[in-house]
């Protein structure tokens, strides 16, 4: 009886010392990886591209204080974009710095820009597009409801001027409303009678408007 169990108890130590040993020997399993998946790369994004111009402009139309441009250079996204013109008409612009823009048309404005560009960029090509037009102004002061200073955008009369203003007073005098226009170093004053031009008469004192004119609307 006494061999037989020794002889169980050994069979059982012995086999857990196989499987222990088996355990030890083998190898660690590790977990299978999913086969990597190739990135597509993704394309790189096109350079943004630079606005239309916002208002036409004039032949001949040059450029003044205020006045907000958009300088496009050709294929150069990091040195295209929109530009104020000072108080003194110079605009800065990345790497030539300071550029007189005043006085100049957009066009030859662009041809000073692109040769200056030329040290950095030897096949820069620039365009200069105007965004908003502030240096030309009009004015308009007394009885009417909104007087003050408006852009001239595009081509306007006295009496589109009067509505963009919001129209007469009830205290306006309208027959003796003034242009005030300075030509030459010299102002002159021109007439124009609101009821006649409204009522289809005296049609040559709606005046074409130019910069820096100002019409006058006095209490009666």
């Amino acid at each position: 009886m006494r061999t037989i169990l020794a002889t169980v108890l050994a069979l059982t130590l012995f086999g857990q010392g196989t499987s222990a040993a088996q355990a030890v020997a083998a190898p660690p399993q590790r977990p299978q990886q999913a086969p990597a998946q190739t990135q597509k790369q993704k394309p790189q994004a096109a350079k943004p591209a630079v606005p239309p111009p916002t208002v036409a402009i004039e032949e001949g139309f040059t450029i003044g204080p205020e006045d907000v441009l958009g300088v496009v250079v050709w294929r150069e996204a990091d040195v295209s974009g929109d530009v104020t013109v000072r108080s003194d008409g110079i605009i800065t612009l990345p790497l030539i710095g300071d550029v007189k823009a005043a006085g100049l048309t957009p066009q030859q404005l662009g041809d000073r820009i692109q040769t200056a560009l030329r040290e950095f960029i030897t096949d820069a090509a620039v365009t200069v597009v105007v965004r908003q037009m502030n240096s030309r102004k009009v004015f308009i002061t007394g009885e009417v409801a909104k007087p003050g200073a408006y852009p001239l955008v595009s081509t306007m009369t006295v009496m589109q001027l009067i509505a963009v203003a919001g129209g007469l007073n009830e205290f306006a005098e309208g027959k003796s409303i003034s242009v005030m226009r300075t030509e030459g170093g010299q102002t002159k004053t021109l007439p124009f009678d609101y009821k006649n031009v409204a009522n289809g008469k005296k049609a040559r004192q709606n005046i074409v408007l130019k910069p820096g004119d100002t019409v006058v609307v006095p209490e009666r």
